[in-house]
């Protein structure tokens, strides 16, 4: 670019400019930052520009659109590309897929494989499929096999370590195949939700399952040591399993195996076992995808859709993400391989429900759902026209022959595959729209920011019109914000109330219907969340999964509102009095500073037998929920009893810092000492282990006591602000925090 170009200040809002800074921009040693959000921008145009081939004299050219279409917010590739083109780490990819097979040498050759992929920024997916079922035989041993889900947890450990010191978090997707041996374990597997907590799993589903489902028959169960069918269970019974738990806690998902290969434009090279971490994008092994998305909102201009616009800026993204692939530093040689003999690529969108609002159109609308299946239709059309054109200049994808496309009549195309519906938690923010395909997650809600205050945040698209109607007030912003609705405020015209609906106003089955609409024209998949109501039932949930399976969709991910373990839930009033069966324990949300101890606090005091005898754990609370934790040796001094001290000390300096009680669990349970005691399920392995086990029954008699309900989704754990469930993840609007990245 010319130096004297003048470089455009894209018009970013206040939680935007806060997640650029806290996540993408670079920094010195000091933390601060070094680059302004337009040389952000200007650095990922050049470097995505540096892959056009040398002779093409326009790479000026592409280098302007890159640059305008991003800081215009019209498109945004993924996160990794953002942080890290034209800097020395230099991955861009979101996500990966890696192979698992039988042996020792295999598992933990993708255990380190995950660490630096991780270690770069991006996510990762494992079919854990092809593992002998636990107690199976190893004859090299003449032992017995500790099966899937033991190496599981060495692949969230291994995550856990490496996320502490990224800018983005490790996140995996295990998948287990539903005619698996171990499968009924592997759907209770995140029971205890402090265990796995950086996996995402869904059981892979098969069309023979689900016609057994529907037939209320028996299925084969297959070892994968040796291909024989070892015994057969009842499908309902395992549907039903898969139902209860999800219902519990949204945990595990679906994918629909033979949907996904149905549509593997390379079946010659390898089959769909997994995809990534939001389920979204199905890969092959050692196969990544760089994905981007769309801004629908901003192809709206005076009530209408300006197909020119979405056209120009569908074809400057996809020769975008090609390029993508080529400027790209992969962690692995075989990643760089797999890749660029596949070029996939993942084109999607954001500000879906605000184009809807633009258009004067429901989201829960038949108009709506025939809009989508118009809009994704277009745009896969026309990234493929663009895939087509490049394929002209550059030459096919290497794997091509053999493939889908390697058929008469059809076009070579550059790109395997070219639109993937992916979840925007991050980038939506960044562009101040809408997340996915998903509708709005709140029309105003109450974000907690220093000193313990608190700011109503307002959907701009509201309040702009809320100004121009002339019924916009304080007042009624925060009482939107603290009933999570508009629907039944009279203050809001009806014929806003109409368009302005959010992923709780709508039935479970509006949202299965959208996700259906957009996956008919999308080359991969689409993540998206389907959201039910806490007072939800197991059939409404196994409704939603047959209706997913029926409409075409690749996989399901459901959230039953207040299901996650110590969750802050959103909406007072209503759903407080409706809350009549609480299944899981509740914390409320601590402030960002260090409270200051009153003078008198309430609590209980639990006794707990240890090796080293009875432990008296009292834990304490203010108005703010969990305050403090003492403990007291049965048997004075020692080792033991201030050892418990230390643990009380810091325990308490955590909860009056803003620190949740799940956090304190996750850390402390399971750690052994030398003095063991008790069997089964009441075993506490050490005086830690006693103390986190005090704390989840103290949250458990809690979740008995009557609670202020403020979000969907709990506290955000970097900023404490409200956190909701959307696009298969867990998303902070506040800061731009992901489950999932």
């Amino acid at each position: 670019m010319p130096k004297n170009k003048a470089i455009a200040a894209p018009k970013l809002s206040k939680n935007a400019l806060t997640v650029l800074t806290k996540r993408y921009l670079k920094r010195d040693n000091a933390g601060n930052p070094t680059e302004t959000p337009e040389e952000m921008f200007r650095r990922v145009a050049q470097t995505i520009n540096a892959a056009e081939p040398a002779t093409d004299k326009k790479k000026i050219n592409f280098e302007e659109q890159y640059y305008q279409t991003m800081v215009n917010f019209d498109f945004l590739p993924n996160s990794p590309t953002l942080m890290n083109a034209g800097r020395e780490l230099g991955q861009l990819s979101a996500c990966f897929v890696l192979p698992v097979g039988d042996s020792m040498e295999s598992i933990f050759e993708a255990i380190k494989n995950t660490a630096l992929i991780h270690k770069s920024g991006g996510g990762t997916g494992f079919s854990f499929s092809r593992i002998r079922p636990a107690n199976d035989e190893v004859r090299s041993t003449s032992g017995v096999s500790s099966g899937p889900i033991s190496f599981m947890r060495v692949f969230d450990a291994a995550t856990e370590t490496i996320k502490q010191g990224g800018t983005r978090r490790g996140a995996n997707m295990g998948i287990l195949r539903v005619d698996h041996p171990d499968i009924m374990d592997f759907i209770m597997a995140k029971r205890d939700l402090t265990i796995l907590t950086n996996f995402n799993i869904s059981v892979g589903v098969t069309e023979d399952f689900m016609e057994a489902v529907e037939k209320g028959q028996d299925y084969d169960i297959i070892n994968p040591r040796d291909g024989k069918v070892i015994k057969q269970l009842n499908a309902t019974k395992v549907f039903n399993q898969i139902i209860d738990m999800a219902w519990s806690n949204g945990e595990p998902g679906i994918v629909f195996l033979d949907r996904l290969n149905r549509d593997n434009p390379t079946p010659h090279i390898g089959e769909y076992e997994s995809t990534n971490p939001c389920g979204e994008q199905p890969l092959l092994p050692y196969e990544s995808c760089n994905l981007g998305s769309l801004n629908l909102a901003n192809m709206v201009v005076d009530g209408k859709i300006i197909w020119d616009k979405l056209e120009k800026t569908v074809k400057v993204a996809t020769r975008f993400l090609d390029n993508v692939i080529e400027a790209n530093k992969y962690p692995l040689p075989e990643i760089d391989e797999m890749t660029k003999a596949n070029r996939k690529i993942g084109l999607g969108v954001m500000g879906w429900a605000d184009m809807l609002i633009l258009l004067d159109t429901p989201y829960n609308s038949q108009d709506g759902i025939e809009l989508g299946e118009k809009i994704m239709r277009f745009i896969n059309d026309k990234a493929h026209e663009e895939s087509m054109q490049l394929a002209k200049e550059r030459g096919a994808f290497p794997n091509i022959k053999g493939s889908l496309y390697d058929k008469p009549g059809i076009s070579p195309i550059r790109n395997s595959t070219c639109t993937t519906i992916a979840p925007t938690g991050t980038i939506s923010i960044i562009a101040n729209c809408s997340s996915g395909v998903e509708p709005l997650f709140a029309v105003s809600y109450v974000r907690q920011v220093l000193d313990n205050n608190k700011l109503i945040e307002v959907h701009p698209l509201f309040e702009k019109i809320a100004k121009q109607r002339g019924f916009y007030t304080e007042e009624l912003m925060q009482e939107i914000a603290e009933k999570g609705t508009v629907q039944d405020i009279d203050a809001v015209p009806a014929d806003i109330r109409r368009i302005f609906v959010t992923s709780h106003d709508i039935t479970p089955s509006d949202h299965v219907l959208m996700q259906a609409a957009f996956q008919k024209h999308t080359d991969n998949a689409v993540s998206k969340t389907v959201n039910f109501c806490r007072d939800a039932t197991r059939e409404d949930v196994a409704t939603v999964y047959r209706l997913a399976y029926k409409e075409g969709c690749k996989g399901v991910t459901i959230y039953r509102d207040g299901s996650r373990d110590m969750q802050v839930l959103s909406v007072a009033g209503k759903d407080a009095e409706k809350n009549t069966e609480p299944s899981v324990p509740m914390e409320s949300k601590k402030p960002s500073r260090k409270r200051e101890r009153p003078r008198a606090l309430t609590g209980s005091t639990y006794q707990m037998e240890t090796g080293c005898g009875p432990l008296y754990i009292t834990i304490n609370e203010d108005e703010n929920g969990l305050f403090e934790l003492f403990t007291t040796m049965g048997k004075a001094g020692g080792c033991a009893a201030s050892q418990c001290e230390a643990i009380g000390r810091l325990v308490s300096l955590s909860w009056r810092s803003g620190g949740q009680a799940r956090q304190t669990v996750k850390q402390l349970i399971g750690i052994t000492c030398h003095k063991p005691a008790g069997f089964g399920e009441n075993r506490i392995t050490s005086c830690a282990d006693a103390v986190a086990k005090a704390v989840q029954l103290h949250m458990i008699n809690e979740d008995e006591k009557p609670a202020q309900f403020t979000n969907n989704g709990g506290a955000c754990p970097d900023c404490g602000g409200p956190v909701e469930h959307e696009g298969g993840c867990c998303v902070c609007h506040a800061c731009g925090y992901s489950e999932c990245a």
